[in-house]
Parts: structure tokens; sequence; C-alpha cells
């Protein structure tokens, strides 16, 4: 039985591939955050200040609904919680993760995917939501990082 959980949330599939490749390399059950709606290329379009993205991300109290659930989250010590980067920190879809679940006595780990932007306050936001939890420092990760690189960052952190 593992005792590491993989959660993450992808829009486009970059976080996606990165999360099952993290999940081989050390071992790990995977878990993809769902969205109770999905988003569509609109909803995603950053540009735009009515999508739905650049609202949620503008309003901090926001929390999108999930659409499913982790089974027996109490059974896991360490959770790598993944996604991609939207306006310099963690989607607000994840903030709705971190506030479902008792992570008390937990490590929580955050990596993320994106074509430039380094985590901005994502640790520090993610640890004020998971109360009792240590959230160490997250890493990002471009599309194509290997098994290996993922395997070695995840052998540190733990």
């Amino acid at each position: 039985m593992s005792k590491t959980l993989v959660a993450y949330f992808s829009a486009s599939g970059v976080t996606a591939k990165l999360s099952e490749r993290l999940a081989k390399a050390i071992g790990a059950d995977i878990y993809e955050i769902k969205p109770e709606t999905p988003y569509t290329s609109a909803d995603l379009n950053w540009q735009d200040k009515q999508s739905r993205s650049s609202v949620e991300m503008n309003d901090r109290s926001s929390r999108p609904a999930i659409g499913n659930s982790v089974d027996d989250i109490e059974k896991y010590d360490t959770v790598f919680v993944g996604f991609p980067i939207w306006w310099y920190r963690e989607p607000s879809i994840i903030d709705t993760f971190l506030e479902a679940y008792n992570f008390e006595g937990k490590t929580i780990v955050p990596f993320a995917t994106s074509g430039g932007s380094g985590l901005g306050d994502s640790s520090a936001n993610m640890q004020a939501l998971a109360k009792g939890a240590k959230v160490v420092e997250g890493k990002r990760f471009g599309s194509n990082a290997s098994e290996d690189e993922l395997s070695s960052w995840a052998k540190g952190v733990k």
C-alpha cells in the first residue's frame, strides 16, 4: 500500500503527463483533481478579463467545485500536489482541494508546470490552507522532465 499520493489538476494535459511520470517514478498512487465543470478553451483565455480562469484568479476567495474525491486520504503521509501556474500561483481549484481534506501531520509537496513562471507564493498560500500540514518548497518543471529527474527531486524533498 503506497503512502504517497500524486494529486494534480491539469487544464491542457501537460501537468497530467508530468504527474503520471512522477507517480510512476516514485511508486505513488495518483489522483486527478477534476473540476465539476470542465474548463473550455474560452475559460482558459488569460487575455480575456472575463474568462472563467481570469475571474477565479482575481477573486482569492473563489473555490471552483471539484467533481471527484480521493478515497482514504488519511492513508497518505506525503501528497505531491501538481498544477499549472496561473497568474504566478496555484489555480483556485487547488485551494478547493486543500480545504476539502484534513492534511494535518502530512507533508505536501507542490510541483508545477509553466512555460517560464515560477511558483511565486504558491507554497505559502498552500501552507495557509492546509492546516497542520508541512508544505515544503516546491519546484517548477518543464513539460519534458524525465522520470529520473523527477525521482531524484522527489527523493530530496521527502
